[in-house]
C-alpha cells in the first residue's frame, strides 16, 4: 500500500464468509485483502505483486489465494508464493480483533524476513536468465538459501520479462525499465553475481561443471554443487528462399524487439505465422501505429488453430481485421524477394506477390538442447518431476521434458518456466513442502489489443471443445477434450473475461478430478465444485 494509506482500517467481520476472501478497496487505490478460517482472519496487500490484480475478484480454493488474471497463487494464511507468474508473496498486516469487527493497520507489517543461512558452504551455477533461471535465483534467497549464485547469460542484461516484449513493449505500452525482472538492482539486492555477455560453451554434468567463454574469447571451466541450466530455445527459420538476409526478423530478445520497432515505421509488414507470437506481434503493430499496413500468412484456415476452435479463431480474426489487419491464409511464403538488398515482396508457393519491405517470421522455436548433447533426445532433457537430470544437475524451462500433473511434456510457456525454477529451488533446498511439477498445470496467456485470452492445461486438439458464452462478443469460456466419449475428461479450457471459472478448472485439472464430457453437458457448476472439493 502506498505511503499516504490510512493505516488503521476497520472491516465487519460478518462481511468475510467463512473458508474465503474479501477485498476492500481504499481511497488512494490501495486494496485490502481478508481471509477467514472459522474465526482466524488474516489481512494482505489485496493488489497481485505481479499486475496489480485485485485478487479478491480471484478464487479461494482452500487454503490457495488465486490472482484473476494469470493465476498467480498465494497461501491464504501467510501470503506466501504458491504458483507463479507472481515473483514474491503478499504483504501481510498486522490486525487486531475487535469482537464483532477487525482493525487492520497496514503500517505495521508482519516481519518475513528469512535468514540467509541454509547451504551456506554451497555455490549455484544458473545458465540462462530467462524466467526459469531467474525464478531458481530468487526463490533461492527468497527462501533462505545462503551459498554463493552466479547467473550467467548470453544477453548484456539482467533478466527481464521476455513476454512482454510482443505483449506491450512492442505496442509502445511499456518502457524498457519496466520490463526488468526484480527491479533495476535485483542482482545487487539479493547478492547474485550477474555474468552479462558470457557465453556457456559445454556443460559436463557428470563433473557439474560447465566450460564458459567471455566476450573476449578467453575460456574457463567453473564447478558448483548445484548446476542449473536453462537455456531457453531459439527461433526456428523456415526453409524460405532469403529468409536470412537483412529485413528479415525474428523475436526473442529485447534487441530483437528494439530492431522491429525501429525498422516497421512507416514500412508494409508482412508476418509469417499465425501462432500466439504471430499475433500478439500483429496487435502491437496495429496498437503502435507506425506501420503502413501488417499483413499476416497463415499456412493454415485460421489463426491459433492448434489452441483454439474455429468460433474462437474467427472472433480472434475480426478482432484483427477491425484493426487494420489483412490475412492470407492456406498460403506458405516460398522467397523473400529484395532488390539492391531492400526487402520489396514476399512471393506465396502460389506465385502471387506481396508487397513487404519488413518480415517478421513467427514460426515457432527450437529447444537449446546443444548443451545437453550427450544425454538429450529430440524433445527435451529428460527430467523428473524436481528437473533434475542427475543428482545435483538440473535442466530446466523450454529444454526440459518433465512430469507434471498432465502427463510428461516439453512445453514452452513463460509461467512453466516459472513452475520449474520454483520446484528446482526447493529441490536444492530439500524443501519437500513446495509441490513437485506433479501437482502442477501449464498456463499462458495471449494479449492482443487489451484483451486477455487465457489457457490452462494442455489439450492434444480442439476440435471436441463444448463453448459456453459469446466467442463473438469475447466474452466465453471453452473447454478442450481428446475425443467426444461422455466420460473422457477436459484435459484444458480457454477463456476471455471468464476469469473465475477458468480458475475453478485449473483447480479441478490440478486435483486430477477435471469435469467430463457428461458433467459439462448437464450443467456442472464449475466453480461450487471447486470450493466443495478445495475445503
Amino acid at each position: 500500500m502506498s505511503d499516504n494509506t490510512i493505516h488503521t482500517i476497520t472491516i465487519n467481520k460478518a462481511d468475510i464468509p467463512d473458508g474465503g476472501m474479501k477485498s476492500f478497496k481504499q481511497d488512494d487505490d490501495s486494496i485490502l485483502l481478508i481471509t477467514r478460517d472459522d474465526s482466524t482472519y488474516y489481512a494482505f496487500d489485496g493488489k497481485c505483486p505481479h499486475a496489480g490484480a485485485d485478487l479478491g475478484t480471484g478464487l479461494r480454493c482452500g487454503h490457495r489465494i488465486i490472482c484473476p488474471w494469470h493465476h498467480a497463487t498465494f497461501d491464504s494464511v501467510d501470503g506466501s508464493l504458491l504458483e507463479p507468474i507472481a515473483t514474491t508473496g503478499l504483504t501481510q498486516y498486522d490486525l487486531t480483533d475487535m469482537g464483532d469487527s477487525l482493525t487492520v493497520n497496514t503500517g505495521s507489517k508482519t516481519d518475513k524476513t528469512v535468514k540467509k543461512n541454509k547451504l551456506s558452504d554451497t555455490r549455484t551455477i544458473i545458465v540462462g536468465g530467462g524466467g526459469a533461471g531467474f525464478m531458481t535465483a530468487q526463490q533461492l534467497r527468497h527462501s533462505g538459501y545462503g551459498g554463493q549464485i552466479t547467473l550467467i547469460t548470453k544477453e548484456d542484461k539482467a533478466p527481464y520479462n521476455r513476454p512482454l516484449l510482443s505483449k506491450a513493449f512492442l505496442a509502445g505500452n511499456m518502457p524498457e525499465e519496466k520490463l526488468l525482472l526484480g527491479g533495476v538492482d535485483w542482482a545487487k539486492n539479493n547478492n547474485i553475481d550477474l555474468r552479462l555477455s558470457q557465453v556457456v560453451r559445454e556443460v559436463l554434468p557428470n563433473e557439474n561443471a560447465i566450460i564458459i567463454e567471455d566476450g573476449a574469447g578467453h575460456s574457463e571451466t567453473q564447478t558448483a554443487d548445484f548446476l542449473v541450466v536453462a537455456t531457453g530455445a531459439d527461433p526456428t527459420i523456415p526453409p524460405i528462399k532469403g529468409a536470412n538476409q537483412s529485413g528479415v526478423y525474428t523475436l526473442r530478445s529485447m534487441a530483437d524487439a528494439k530492431a522491429i520497432k525501429q525498422a516497421t515505421e512507416s514500412k508494409d509488414v508482412v508476418i509469417v505465422g499465425t501462432g500466439f507470437i504471430g499475433m500478439e506481434v500483429a496487435s502491437a503493430l496495429a496498437q503502435a501505429g507506425t506501420s503502413a499496413s501488417v499483413t499476416v500468412v497463415g499456412m493454415g484456415a485460421r489463426v491459433m488453430e492448434n489452441i483454439v476452435s474455429e468460433t474462437v479463431s474467427n472472433a480472434l480474426i475480426k478482432l484483427h481485421e477491425d484493426n487494420g489487419i489483412h490475412f492470407v491464409f492456406n498460403a506458405s511464403v516460398s522467397e523473400i524477394n529484395a532488390t539492391d538488398g531492400v526487402i520489396s515482396s514476399v512471393t506465396l508457393a502460389s506465385g502471387e506477390q506481396i508487397a513487404a519491405e519488413v518480415v517478421v517470421l513467427g514460426t515457432g522455436v527450437a529447444p537449446r538442447t546443444e548443451l545437453f548433447k550427450d544425454v538429450n533426445d529430440d524433445d527435451g532433457v529428460q527430467v523428473d518431476k524436481h528437473l533434475q537430470l542427475r543428482d545435483g544437475v538440473y535442466a530446466l524451462g523450454d529444454i526440459a521434458k518433465a512430469d507434471s500433473q498432465i502427463g510428461r511434456l516439453r512445453i514452452e510457456h513463460w509461467r512453466v518456466a516459472m513452475q520449474h525454477g520454483l520446484v528446482t529451488a526447493a529441490k536444492i533446498l530439500g524443501d519437500d513442502t513446495v509441490d513437485s511439477l506433479e501437482a502442477r498445470v501449464p498456463f499462458f496467456w495471449t494479449m492482443q489489443y487489451g484483451k486477455s485470452l487465457r489457457y490452462s492445461g494442455h489439450a492434444s486438439t480442439p476440435d471436441h471443445g463444448i463453448l459456453f458464452g459469446s466467442a463473438e462478443e469475447l466474452n466465453y469460456i471453452e473447454y478442450y477434450f481428446d475425443d467426444e466419449g461422455d466420460n473422457t475428461r477436459a484435459t484444458a479450457a480457454s477463456s476471455l473475461g471468464r476469469d473465475q471459472e477458468l480458475i475453478a478448472f485449473g483447480e479441478l485439472l490440478r486435483r486430477g478430478v477435471a469435469p467430463t464430457r457428461a458433467q459439462i453437458n448437464a450443467g456442472f457448476d464449475i466453480i461450487d465444485q471447486a470450493h466443495a472439493l478445495s475445503r
